[in-house]
């Protein structure tokens, strides 16, 4: 099992594919949107903790 950081990283890594995947699929505004919003916190969370 990897470090927090490193679990954060791979689960930014993730979110950013699922939204990427998600615009390029022409996907529901809802699911963009809980995307987008999954990510974004997941980059504030890597902010807060000061990596």
């Amino acid at each position: 099992m990897g470090t927090a950081k490193e679990e954060l990283i791979q689960a930014i890594e993730q979110a950013r594919r699922a939204l990427n995947e998600s615009l390029d699929s022409d996907a529901g505004y809802d699911e963009i949107y809980r995307n987008s919003v999954t990510l974004d916190k997941l980059i504030e969370e890597y902010i807060a903790c000061g990596y």
